[in-house]
């Protein structure tokens, strides 16, 4: 039987901690079965959108998604013929792959059959620089697709904020290992990656070479070295100030690396996605539905908080609001000229649904919960080119992904585990059976320095609990420590008789009367023994000192979270040729 991690009762997902390990969830030898699944259902399963059904609502989202990332793909590829498909004189797409290993220099190109379109397989991350967990995800994706005959699409998710502006850092400073924040960029209030900028270009391009200084004692060949000098290229063409530019040129550079060692995947920024005309179908559907939406939304991440113990209302995701008539959409808005990320509230009114930001924006369709949407699919495509830019959350970008976009989707742990809740409200509010996905992350640490050993064959927390009951053994039980000497001394002879004093105590039983006299015997003789075992204390000492520096640089190289541009490009590819083969 196929596993799918969002069914109840699958086991918990937890990101794997030991060097070079992966978390795959179901076997990649179950992908076959897990796609015939999918597929099966979707054909099988029938609901209304609004006069479209699924199977004809998917066929032109696929369509859509397809044509958006061959344009998004082609821009900055260098041979679209050969990178992203032709296209024939009906206008019919035949995808190109290559068959090679990412170790492999020469590369043969092969035509995808003509129906490779019918099979799309997706993942998808925000355009930062994540860890390289995160990225094995892309490599499975496009090694998955071209053994199954699909098309391979990574969304970049830009209508998430960019949080960071810096980035985490290990280095060497006096021998020592420290962590230091080496920043990108300035800070600015946080905007949606679709529309943040570079606003330091001179910060923007030192960082490459600051990072590598610093990281250069642990690794020495960086992959930021090849990495960012693509980044400032694409940055060169895309303008610093350019609205966007600073996650699509993060995400291009890496795409064209990735597509240098082999990969035949396509990507697309979700904010073009959320602009075809199959996606503002699928969101005046689900506004007509708001209220029934609502209701099924905050009932399934209820319903996930009790499952899971949570207490919080902000996670995994905070309910959808009301006020009075408004009722808030799983949705978000902004405009060009005030790009600050705010939440799309609703409300029916007449044959019309108002949509705002309750901060003076308003937009209203011609839509109603039964009827055609062909209306209200122009009126948001109006609003568009008016600067208005509506685009979906978290939990309906992967289900819009899952249900109608693709046969496959590639989670990481994170999103594995909130779209538990995207099964429900795919169950309770279409009536459908939730699509299974595939869930897949690893761990990769940074090489640890020859002289960074803590001089045990033990991991450094073992040696230090061992050293620590070793010196508290000393303390409380000297005599097992004391060297017998071949020549009898005065030392060696007052050490015979405290130890004596010692055994003796401990062999008389306690009594209420002997009770104090005894552990003050006890204790004096351990006192007095002290010396004797003083050589070692040092040496035991030594080896906690030892340890314990040991401990915190295990701690600051055992870190999963750091970025993929901080390892070598040979370690990453032995990484990815062990899991994927």
């Amino acid at each position: 039987m196929t596993i799918c991690p969002a069914r109840p009762g699958s086991p918990p997902l937890r990101a794997p901690q030991e060097d070079q390990s992966v978390l795959v969830v179901p076997p990649l030898e179950e992908v076959d079965t897990l796609v015939r699944q999918n597929v099966r259902h979707r054909n099988e399963q029938q609901y209304d959108f609004h006069g479209r059904s699924l199977a004809a609502l998917a066929a032109a989202a696929r369509a859509d998604l397809i044509r958006e990332a061959r344009r998004w793909t082609a821009a900055y590829t260098s041979s679209t013929r050969q990178q992203v498909g032709t296209e024939d004189g009906m206008g019919k797409t035949h995808s190109l792959a290559r068959r090679a290993c990412i170790s492999c220099s020469c590369r043969s190109i092969d035509p995808l059959p003509e129906d490779a379109t019918d099979r799309v397989f997706l993942a998808g991350h925000q355009p930062q620089l994540f860890h390289p967990g995160v990225w094995l995800k892309n490599f499975a994706l496009g090694s998955l697709a071209e053994k199954h005959g699909a098309v391979a699409v990574n969304l970049l998710i830009d209508s998430d904020t960019a949080k960071q502006t810096a980035l985490r850092v290990p280095g060497l400073e006096g021998g020592q290992l420290h962590v230091g924040m080496l920043p990108f960029d300035s800070p600015q209030p946080r905007l949606p990656y679709e529309q943040r900028p570079v606003v330091d270009a001179k910060r923007f391009a030192a960082f490459g070479r600051r990072v590598a200084e610093r990281i250069r004692p642990l690794v020495a060949k960086p992959l930021i070295e090849t990495y960012w000098p693509m980044v400032l290229k694409r940055m060169e063409i895309l303008g610093p100030a350019a609205p966007g530019s600073l996650g699509a040129a993060l995400a291009q550079a890496r795409h064209q690396l990735e597509r240098q060692w082999g990969l035949q995947t396509l990507e697309v920024p979700q904010s073009r996605v959320c602009d075809t005309p199959s996606f503002r179908w699928f969101a005046a559907h689900l506004l007509a539905q708001l209220p029934r939406l609502h209701q099924c939304y905050n009932a399934a991440v209820r319903q996930y908080r009790r499952k899971q113990g949570i207490r919080s209302h902000a996670h995994p995701v905070p309910d959808l609001a009301s006020d009075g008539s408004w009722l808030e959409a799983p949705f978000w808005v902004w405009t060009v000229a005030d790009p600050r990320r705010r939440p799309l509230f609703a409300r029916q009114r007449g044959r019309e649904i108002l949509l705002s930001d309750r901060r003076g924006l308003e937009v209203c369709l011609p839509l109603a919960s039964e009827g055609d949407l062909g209306a209200a699919v122009e009126r948001l495509a109006q609003a568009a080119e008016q600067g208005v830019k509506i685009r979906c959350r978290a939990l309906i970008t992967t289900l819009w992904a899952r249900l109608l976009l693709g046969d496959l989707f590639i989670h990481g742990i994170g999103g594995a585990k909130y779209d538990r809740v995207a099964d429900s409200l795919i169950e309770t509010f279409f009536g459908l059976r939730a699509p299974c996905f595939l869930v897949l992350s690893g761990t990769m640490h940074l090489p640890r320095p020859d002289d960074m050993a803590c001089g045990s064959a033990d991991s450094p927390a073992e040696e230090l609990r061992r050293v620590r009951r070793q010196l508290r053994d000393l303390q409380y039980h000297p005599e097992r420590w004391i060297d017998a000497s071949p020549a009898p001394t005065s030392s060696s002879a007052a050490a015979a008789r405290w130890v004596e004093q010692k055994r003796h105590w401990i062999r008389t039983p306690q009594t209420r009367e002997n009770a104090r006299t005894r552990c003050q015997a006890i204790r004096q003789a351990n006192e007095r023994l002290q010396p004797l075992v003083e050589r070692h204390r040092r040496t035991l000492q030594r080896r906690l000192a030892d340890a314990e520096q040991a401990l915190r640089a295990d701690a600051i190289l055992t870190w999963r979270e750091y970025a993929f541009c901080l390892h070598s490009e040979p370690a990453f590819r032995r990484f990815v040729e062990r899991v994927l083969g």
